[in-house]
């Protein structure tokens, strides 16, 4: 079995975006994510949510997502459980069944500047860790990293201007 541990970092404001975004919006679009992800990471063709209930630590939304057929993610088109787990007001884990687990962190830099970051430790069963599959998963999951953060700093954007958040 290989994981795949890789992350991916964006700031959220950058230099000319508008309007620029403020961590209280990021953290209400990322709560929106977990219900709404197809909106935020193409990847994610399905959501069904099995249920919701507040914790001492946070909130937790149990979900099944379908992957976009053909994608190399997970499940080849069979529903995949993740329970997300927030932690207001700056994290969202996500928690499959297979053990792999995906963050998604709103991070604060120099100057104020705020940053988004996706990091993923994704499990394959059956994948031999150096083999020619786990290169090719590898470089499938940066470039899905890299869209999924993108994606949605462009989603988080636009539901701040259509006034949804």
């Amino acid at each position: 079995m290989v994981v795949l541990n890789l992350a991916y970092t964006a700031p959220i404001n950058p230099s000319g975006a508008a309007p620029a975004l403020t961590q209280d919006q990021v953290w209400a679009g990322l709560k929106l994510k977990a219900v709404r992800p197809q909106e935020f990471v193409p990847a994610i063709a399905t959501c069904e949510i099995v249920s919701e209930e507040t914790l001492e630590s946070g909130y937790k939304v149990v979900r099944n997502v379908t992957f976009v057929p053909n994608s190399n993610i997970k499940g080849d088109g069979a529903p995949v459980k993740e329970i997300c787990y927030h932690y207001a007001p700056n994290r969202v884990d996500f928690h499959q069944e297979d053990g792999s687990i995906i963050n998604n962190i709103i991070s604060e830099g120099p100057d104020e500047q705020l940053f988004l970051t996706y990091s993923f430790a994704w499990q394959h069963p059956g994948v031999s860790k150096e083999s020619e599959e786990a290169h090719k998963l590898k470089e499938t999951h940066q470039r899905v990293a890299k869209m999924a953060v993108d994606k949605s700093i462009v989603t988080l954007r636009r539901l701040v201007t259509d006034g949804e958040i």
